[in-house]
């Protein structure tokens, strides 16, 4: 039996050509004359469940629900074992959800292979011993190096009880979207357009970790492609003049904060035009585009695979052409002339590590993601001194200014509305008054001159307040590892007056978001300051919601010890295996780590 969820196409994904599947797996014992005839039909309906949870409750990046592909009979031996296993390699299947109900055989039944990410489902239940199976096979898993999760519900079922309980449901659902997104990124590429952005650590490439941990791979062009193509006129004619007239008839331009250094409406209508360019061609340089074939450039329309950039900008091009600004805040927003689409994610200052945090944010929950500077700590006194403000409410400990030097997605503004509140949602979910409210809480400023020679347009709004937020980071300890970190908390919003003496001192023509993290009176967050003063690098991803459980459980997939973070002890969900290094959960998560390697070496 196959269970294969195949809805109306929502986008054109080009970079994806077959969608890494789920396999369900039915075990139980094999013992006929009562055992296995009474419990076979069971055994397979609760994999069918399975199935069907995951397939209507989780989607890939581009809107459709998650294919899953289910054993075509239980699994009682290796015969039945390896049967499956043939089975999912034809069907692309990377992740496996092994399901019992009873005792069965466990090195004989056992998902074995070293390339899926697995998980075992051991209903509770007294007339069948499923803990006893999913016990002794873990401890097998253990002995024989191969990770994989534990998913054990809490209360005691009945044996006809073919509901799964909401414990349930959570593990299933996180470990399968974790797991999803593992297996995107595998065999996908990040594309640097330009190199080392100001001496960035986060922009010197660092292949050994693409391949070694993420299981992709690196590509590179020269920022002089995009003046070539631009000259050459190697982009598509018709989408450029459907992005002028959008560009025309939404965008609301900023004021210009150049004085001397002011250019004519002609040179500005020029800047504007060379922006959209940019956009189109480094989209193209991602995915590709069949037009460019039919214009007579073959090479270039088949892009380089990537579902993550980077643009280096400054300053070799920043200098003296139009900022990436625009290029940056409308490639990672989840809309432009074209409508609503996912999000192709470019990376600011070719910050690639900042990249690769951002798209772990959008696999895990398919929003555009916000780039920013972790810019400054403002505690409640100085606030007060400067503005004579008193700080209340979750900002009352005091916040992090998060601004980036010119772009962001337009969905941070945070105008999309989900039941009431400000949110960022799904592009398949966001609507045309959620993206005219984006727009029109956007400027785009003519850029600072004085730090962008070129000119260009930079994106000017500040995020609504009250939104659940999680910012986060991947960094790189020489010799070791890579280490996440992050910090939940929440959007907040200041008084008019506040907000602009805060936000002038550093470029009204920047966008920003005001966060206040949660503390939890220990480690690094007994304090704002903390937060702010542990951070492990200039840049870091927001992402709308408190998706830390999620990044953790995605971390220990990829062997990515957490430095930091703020997150319920009772929300952590790794390995089983990691509770066999220790009962520190953070030190067993290094140990861990260390012990098995990183995922694909």
């Amino acid at each position: 039996m196959t269970v294969i969820v195949s809805p109306k196409k929502t986008s054109d994904w080009r970079y994806f050509d077959e969608r890494p599947r789920i396999g369900i797996r039915p075990v139980l014992e094999g013992r006929m004359g009562g055992v296995r005839e009474g419990l076979e039909e069971r055994t397979m309906r609760m994999a069918v469940n399975a199935a069907e949870l995951i397939s209507n409750n989780i989607n890939y990046i581009d809107g459709l629900p998650v294919e899953c592909v289910v054993a075509d009979s239980c699994i009682c031996g290796i015969a039945e074992a390896a049967a499956t296993q043939a089975k999912f390699n034809k069907n692309n299947v990377q992740i496996t959800i092994t399901v019992t109900a009873c005792w069965a055989y466990g090195s004989e039944t056992m998902d074995m292979s070293v390339d899926t990410i697995k998980a075992i489902w051991g209903f509770n239940g007294t007339e069948r011993p499923g803990a006893v199976y999913l016990a002794a096979t873990l401890a097998g898993y253990a002995q024989k190096g191969l990770p994989v999760f534990s998913i054990y519900g809490q209360d005691v079922q009945d044996a006809d009880d073919e509901s799964i309980p909401d414990d349930v449901q959570l593990k299933l659902l996180q470990f399968a979207r974790s797991a999803l997104a593992v297996a995107t990124m595998r065999g996908k590429s990040y594309l640097s357009i330009g190199s080392v952005s100001m001496g960035i650590a986060g922009s010197m490439i660092d292949e050994e970790f693409f391949q070694n941990y993420l299981g992709m791979r690196n590509e590179y062009t020269d920022m002089s492609e995009l003046d070539r193509r631009i000259q050459e006129g190697i982009y598509d004619e018709e989408e450029y003049q459907q992005a002028k007239e959008w560009v025309r008839d939404n965008i609301i331009i900023g004021e210009d904060i150049n004085t001397e250094q002011s250019k004519t409406a002609e040179e500005y209508l020029a800047d504007i035009d060379e922006s959209i360019k940019m956009t189109i061609i480094t989209k193209d340089l991602m995915i590709g585009n069949n037009k460019l074939a039919d214009k007579g450039f073959f090479e270039e329309s088949l892009g380089h695979n990537a579902i993550v950039s980077g643009f280096q900008g400054q300053r070799h091009w920043t200098d003296y052409r139009s900022t990436g600004d625009f290029m940056e805040t409308i490639m990672n927003s989840s809309f432009d002339w074209t409508g609503t689409r996912q999000p192709y994610i470019v990376a600011t200052e070719n910050d690639s590590l900042n990249g690769v945090s951002m798209l772990f944010g959008t696999l895990l929950t398919q929003q555009a993601q916000i780039f920013s500077d972790v810019r400054t700590y403002w505690s409640p006194e100085a606030v007060k001194r400067v503005t004579g403000y008193n700080l209340v409410g979750k900002a009352e400990n005091g916040f992090i200014h998060m601004i980036n030097s010119g772009s962001s997605c337009l969905d941070g503004t945070g105008e999309q509305v989900d039941h009431g509140s400000p949110a960022i949602k799904p592009f398949w979910n966001v609507t045309k008054e959620d993206t005219c409210a984006c727009i029109k809480a956007a400027k785009f400023c003519p850029a600072d001159r004085a730090l962008f020679k070129g000119g260009g347009f930079s994106v000017d709004y500040t995020t609504k307040g009250g939104m659940p937020m999680t910012m986060y980071r991947i960094n790189l300890v020489q010799g070791k590892f890579p280490v996440l970190q992050l910090a939940e908390g929440w959007s907040i919003e200041l008084p008019e007056e506040v907000h602009n003496t805060i936000d002038c001192r550093t470029s009204p023509t920047w966008p920003t978001t005001w966060f206040a993290p949660r503390l939890s009176g220990e480690g690094n967050f007994t304090s704002v300051y903390q937060v702010m003063t542990n951070w492990g690098a200039n840049h870091a991803a927001i992402s709308f919601g408190h998706i830390g459980s999620e990044l953790l459980t995605l971390a220990s997939m990829l062997r990515i010890p957490v430095s930091m973070h703020n997150v319920n002890r009772e929300k952590i969900y790794r390995p089983d295996t990691w509770k066999l290094f220790g009962m520190n959960k953070e030190g067993a998560d290094y140990r861990a780590c260390e012990s098995f390697g990183p995922l694909y070496k």
